[in-house]
């Protein structure tokens, strides 16, 4: 008989990796702790529940998200079948409704006769036992089981602040100041732009600057994930920082004038409804009060209706490079495996690839197979070659980037000079790669 396989956590990774090693033929027993415990960002008990944004990032061909999204679809993704499935316009990029897809992964789980879904907290973890256990708790991991793991792995964990960007109800936008456009207009114009004069922008500058912002508690000390700064953090940078991040104007030109605003704010389709749309990049650690007046200085926003105001909590990963193989086992326990944010991926769809992989390590591993890491050249095996191997001292959570793939050899570069050019051939070659490794992975 094979070993069974216990999933902690319901979030992205941990249903993924259920569905994956059920579909293996392997018994799951999936724990979520919610509703009978929750935690500062989570609203509901859904699994699958999208605290942060709502978008899977870019769709564009060739680039890196889409990249790593094409050899999830290739595998079987579960999880992205339902983004696909739930998808709302957004451009060039995926994004879904989160209500939707939370039913549609909570449906995928009910049908699956190998899952037995536990709503109960897990505080501790058997590493002597002959089951297999995948962790997936998250960023938000409860103290007691953050204990377990350091009981576990010995190691001190590290952690940042990472942010949730406020949600305005549609129909308080004045549509009269903002205008429907994407970057470049590269796929459909699903985003509102709200634009900005340079007086408009120096106005609401000085009022985020000297807003109140939530007063830090004695235990927290605030170590921001550099890629999910809040707005307020990134505006005391630079009078022009927001500029260049996420208030960059660049290629939004407003048709209806012909010009490139100052500044812009995106905002992004929350829900198939369209009822909804959430502020792209001004996650923030403003008091709520301070949040709404300096909100409503955006044009479009004066009378604006808050659904969500932005929040910032605590996110938790281990230190991927001194713990983990890659096949995402503890090294001290192989039958433990980490996925998610929790092993020190960053990102949505990066959380549902590591959930993919480690439930497929995981079904080798109860079959009595030792499993076979994917393989450097794609995205999926490059991602987690990194956290496993990157500098231990100075790790931190990463994203899917080109950077992360096997630099291209001097010659085809030297021949090869356009970069669009060059990101074909690497997706040609990572996707080769990821076919080969899948074709000879037992399924």
């Amino acid at each position: 008989m094979s070993a069974r396989i216990k999933v902690i956590g319901g979030g992205l990774a941990g249903p993924e990796a259920a569905l994956q090693a059920a579909r293996l033929g392997c018994d799951v027993d999936l724990y979520e702790m919610r509703p009978q415990r929750s935690t500062e960002a989570h609203q509901t008990s859904d699994f699958a529940e999208l605290v942060c944004s709502n978008s899977l990032k870019s769709e564009s061909l060739n680039t890196a998200p889409w990249l790593l999204k094409q050899e999830m679809r290739r595998a079987g993704s579960l999880l992205l079948q339902a983004a696909d499935a739930s998808a709302v316009p957004a451009g060039h990029a995926l994004a879904v409704d989160r209500v939707v897809f939370s039913r549609l992964v909570a449906e995928m789980i009910e049908k699956e006769p190998r899952i037995t879904v536990h709503r109960e907290e897990v505080t501790q973890l058997d590493e002597s036992g002959d089951d297999i256990t995948i962790l997936a708790s998250g960023p938000l991991t409860s103290s007691p089981l953050a204990a377990e793991i350091q009981r576990l792995t010995g190691a001190e964990h590290l952690a940042f602040y990472d942010s949730i960007s406020p949600i305005v109800e549609t129909g308080s936008i004045n549509m009269d100041r903002v205008y429907y456009a994407a970057r470049w207009d590269k796929g459909t114009a699903d985003y509102i732009n709200c634009p900005f004069t340079r007086e408009e922008y120096d106005t609401f500058l000085d009022a985020l600057i000297a807003a109140e912002h939530v007063e830090e508690k004695e235990w927290e000390k605030l170590k921001y994930f550099e890629g999910c700064l809040p707005i307020e953090e990134t505006a005391r940078r630079g009078r022009d920082t927001l500029r260049f991040g996420p208030m960059k104007p660049v290629g939004l030109r407003d048709p209806r004038t012909g010009h490139t605003p100052y500044a812009v704010v995106q905002l992004r389709c929350e829900n198939l409804r369209a009822d909804s749309y959430n502020l792209v990049g001004f996650q923030n650690h403003l008091k709520f009060g301070e949040q709404a007046r300096v909100l409503r200085l955006i044009p479009g926003l004066e009378n604006a209706v808050f659904l969500r105001y932005g929040q910032i909590h605590r996110n938790t990963y281990i230190n991927a490079p001194t713990l983990l193989t890659e096949t995402l086992q503890l090294k001290a326990h192989p039958r433990i495996l980490v996925a998610g944010q929790l092993s020190g991926v960053e990102g949505y769809t990066e959380s549902i690839a590591s959930g993919l992989l480690a439930g497929r390590y995981a079904a080798a591993l109860a079959h009595g197979q030792v499993p076979q890491p994917a393989p450097r050249e794609c995205a999926l095996g490059s991602l987690t070659r990194y956290i496993t191997n990157a500098e231990a001292k100075s790790f931190q959570p990463a994203n899917m980037t080109f950077d992360l793939l096997p630099a291209m050899d001097v010659e085809t570069r030297k021949v090869t000079r356009d970069k669009k050019e060059r990101h074909r051939i690497q997706c040609e070659r990572a996707l080769a790669a990821f076919d080969a490794w899948l074709g000879a992975t037992p399924a």
